[in-house]
């Protein structure tokens, strides 16, 4: 199982580089990690159960975490943070980027929602 050798957080990028100990390489936009967070909150307890996470166009990383030796917590400018990306994941995520965006980009179209966060409400404040 290949491990990472560098974990780069480019805050104003708003990216993860992650480079494994094979010399295999993934730049991992913010936005695409909160989307496909390992954390209960969005994946479920089954995989039927998986939320669509809309909204998260401008997120960015606070911090990057570790956990053991086996993984990080990503801590999200939107305050999420219950996700622990192993190394196997983030394997996962770098090399399934494409198929795995274009099918987030396919469900929120389907469902007519947005990558830009809601909008507050209008009308007068009281």
């Amino acid at each position: 199982m290949p491990v990472p050798t560098e974990l780069r957080l480019k805050r104003a990028e708003k990216v993860l580089v992650v480079t494994f100990d094979d010399g295999v390489s993934y730049t991992l936009p913010a936005e695409y990690l909160r989307v496909e967070s390992p954390s209960a909150e969005v994946q479920g307890h089954a995989p039927d159960q998986k939320v669509l996470v809309w909204g998260r166009r401008h997120v960015g990383i606070l911090s990057v975490e570790p956990v053991g030796n086996y993984a990080v917590r990503i801590v999200f400018d939107d305050l999420h943070d219950t996700g622990i990306y192993s190394w196997d994941y983030l394997r996962t995520l770098g090399a399934e980027y494409e198929t795995r965006w274009a099918r987030y980009l396919d469900e929120l179209a389907a469902r007519s929602l947005s990558r830009e966060p809601r909008a507050p409400p209008s009308g007068r404040s009281g």
